[in-house]
């Protein structure tokens, strides 16, 4: 095991004596998680951390398998409360609830987005969405406590976004790159909105590497950077730092910023010790960031100077999914039909 793989960025209390000591100059061992959640009897591919009545003031954990079921943990009792069955078997790919807390989407290979009531114990699909496009893409929501909200979708061809009106399910429109742009296909979206305007922005992970920012009221590209020159599998966005960070097929993190004229720049690139990143996510309190690592491992970092703090090396197969909730622990999910729920670095 290499150093990075040991250690932890928690300090070590240094001793008073003049020789070195040696217990203090090795790093500990990184923490166990706090939890396993089992029986989804299958890989696990999408996670959300998500409220509710059943939550009893801790948050529900949303997960979906390959196998086509959402589970519904409980994380008082570490057991599933409900296990809804709309995709027909085919994959579950993304998980999120409404800010109302008593919905939830989820997204499947099935080419279906179903919208689940949860409320008094109920797990119906409300309504569903069809999807013109099996790509490896996740949907995206922009919702306030509005009953209207925003959804980006893949869309019809290889390379379109559709943003929808929900839940009137009215097309608002599609965002298709120029001809001579050729960046494939949406591989993640993000759908935000600056607090100085009422326009919503969509960043976009593309199969050649690069990153766009959409302004979808006037339908066009702001700006658009090469981050990779792998496929972006994963990215995040701190609104309030206008930073992101995406990860890719290949063997770097890239961290990029957003200028006040609405232009992308990459800040730097953080190289990681094995290739191919499923997932990533910055903590709520935008404090730190988890990667989810085809090597089977999850990566942490301090999110203002990417010092790498953690690697977490439970999981035996690849991680597809990191999550994390409004209470700063972190769920992982993988290959190995586990899922591990960690407390890492506290708040303050």
């Amino acid at each position: 095991m290499t150093t990075e793989q040991k250690s932890t960025a928690s300090g070590t209390p240094g001793g008073d004596c003049t020789l070195p000591d040696m217990a203090a100059t090795i790093p500990p061992p990184p923490p166990d998680p706090q939890f396993v959640l089992r029986g989804t009897q299958s890989a696990v591919h999408a996670l959300h951390f998500g409220g509710g009545a059943q939550a009893e003031g801790r948050p529900l954990l949303f997960s979906g398998s390959q196998s086509g079921l959402v589970h519904i943990w409980s994380l008082q009792t570490r057991r599933a409360i409900a296990i809804l069955d709309g995709h027909g078997g085919q994959c579950v790919t993304w998980l999120q609830t409404l800010p109302q807390g008593h919905q939830l989407l989820s997204q499947g290979r099935d080419l279906k987005l179903c919208l689940w009531d949860l409320a008094e114990g109920r797990n119906t699909v409300m309504d569903s969405v069809r999807l013109e496009s099996v790509g490896f893409c996740k949907s995206a929501i922009l919702a306030g406590g509005q009953p209207r909200w925003t959804l980006a979708v893949p869309g019809k061809d290889s390379d379109e976004v559709q943003i929808l009106e929900m839940p009137s399910k009215t097309s608002v429109c599609t965002l298709k790159p120029e001809a001579d742009a050729k960046p494939g296909m949406p591989m993640c979206l993000e759908l935000w909105q600056a607090n100085s305007s009422p326009r919503p922005l969509l960043l976009v992970g593309y199969e050649d590497g690069s990153v766009a920012l959409w302004d979808v009221s006037e339908r066009k590209v702001c700006s658009r950077i090469a981050c990779h020159e792998e496929p972006v599998m994963g990215l995040d966005f701190d609104s309030q730092k206008a930073r992101g960070v995406s990860g890719s097929a290949g063997k770097a993190l890239a961290v990029w910023s957003l200028d006040g004229q609405q232009a992308l720049q990459v800040c730097r690139t953080h190289e990681l010790t094995n290739p191919g990143i499923s997932d990533v996510t910055i903590r709520p309190d935008r404090k730190i960031l988890a990667t989810a690592g085809w090597d089977h491992r999850v990566r942490v970092f301090h999110w203002r100077t990417m010092k790498p703090l953690a690697v977490l090396a439970f999981h035996n197969a690849t991680v597809h999914c990191v999550a994390f909730a409004a209470d700063g622990l972190l769920a992982t999910g993988s290959g190995d039909q586990r899922i591990s729920v960690w407390s890492l670095y506290p708040h303050t």
